[in-house]
């Protein structure tokens, strides 16, 4: 198959890498500076049995570029959410055939935002389970294998779930896309958010009894919100979210030390995105896609959404500057006296 990767950061260096590892036909399109890099250097990717280095790939920093290179099979969005609408409209206005597109991008709201554009028949859902860092430009390591989940209903589709499972990267097929798009969501939110605002890491978060109740109550909320709109819980690729799901349920001396035992180990010493973004001064960040699409859920639906809700608020105004950064900073009860 021949892929064009929007994005070679570490999600699209790490699929798109693997990819063209594989054999198959991959072009990236990125800012010049890493165009250059990667031209140069080529791919590095680093999983569990070996580091590749990769250099059989094509990269391009204008998108009319490589749209004029093509046709390509799939166009892979691996971008940060709120980047888009802006990637998409640089798409369409080349005046070439845009491919049908892959979002491997958390949240729930991309997908309608591209079909919109381009038609729900260019659009293919997908979320990627596996743990990635990026430990440098056009350099990855695979922290945690997982796979990469692919909804059905497009042509392409079960063609596209066998060329990743080619390339080692464990490709797995989902009936319906919003249960596997708000599943995803699920496990996106656990300590992402408050740990940027409360700048503690998850294993902290979910050890105090006090934002441990805040963290079920984000979850719980978002299981509501799917509960309304007709969305089941399903496991994702080495990732059992039906048991996380359940857990909200358990009594507290049940579920918070195996929840602060599971999801504080499975992050080691790395921070959630929010906290990432956030810190390093970036001035943007996903918090609307994930807790915002949560709250705009209840909104629709008539179920509640406070926490999700206040959350979004919160770094949103953080990230932008119009909040002090240490507001709430190892302060919980700061916090939880908004709600």
């Amino acid at each position: 198959m021949r892929f064009l990767f929007l994005g070679a950061g570490a999600i699209g260096t790490y699929v798109g890498g693997s990819l063209a590892a594989a054999g198959e036909s991959v072009t990236f399109v990125e800012r010049s500076r890493t165009v250059e890099a990667i031209r140069a250097h080529g791919l590095k990717v680093h999983t569990q049995q070996a580091t590749r280095l990769v250099r059989d790939f094509t990269a391009f920093d204008n998108p009319a570029e490589a749209l004029a290179a093509g046709p390509y099979d799939i166009g892979v969005f691996a971008l940060k959410s709120f980047d888009t609408r802006a990637a998409l409209d640089e798409l369409v206005a080349t005046g070439f055939d845009v491919p049908t597109i892959l979002s491997l991008q958390n949240g729930v709201d991309n997908e309608a935002m591209l079909a919109t554009v381009l038609g729900a028949d260019k659009v293919i859902a997908g979320t990627v389970g596996t743990a990635v860092s990026k430990a440098g430009v056009g350099e990855v390591r695979e922290e945690k294998h997982r796979g990469i989940g692919v909804a059905l209903g497009h042509p392409l589709s079960e063609a596209l779930v066998a060329t990743l499972d080619r390339a080692g990267l464990s490709g797995r097929a989902f009936a319906r896309a919003a249960d596997m798009k708000w599943s995803k969501l699920l496990t996106n939110l656990t300590g992402n958010a408050t740990s940027a605002i409360l700048d503690r890491n998850v294993t902290e978060l979910f050890s105090d009894k006090r934002t441990y109740a805040l963290e079920v109550a984000v979850l719980a909320e978002c299981l509501a919100v799917m509960r309304a709109k007709g969305y089941r819980v399903v496991d994702l690729p080495g990732t059992p979210v039906r048991v996380l799901a359940l857990a909200t349920r358990l009594p507290r001396f049940i579920a918070q030390p195996a929840l602060t035992r599971v999801l504080g180990a499975g992050r080691g010493d790395k921070m959630p995105s929010f906290h990432i973004d956030l810190r390093s001064g970036r001035g943007r960040t996903e918090v609307t896609f994930l807790n915002g699409a949560v709250a705009r859920g209840g909104a629709e639906t008539g179920v509640p959404t406070p926490v999700n809700a206040l959350l979004t608020d919160t770094l949103e105004a953080l990230s932008a500057g119009t909040l002090p950064l240490n507001t709430y900073r190892h302060n919980p009860d700061a916090l939880l006296a908004q709600l």
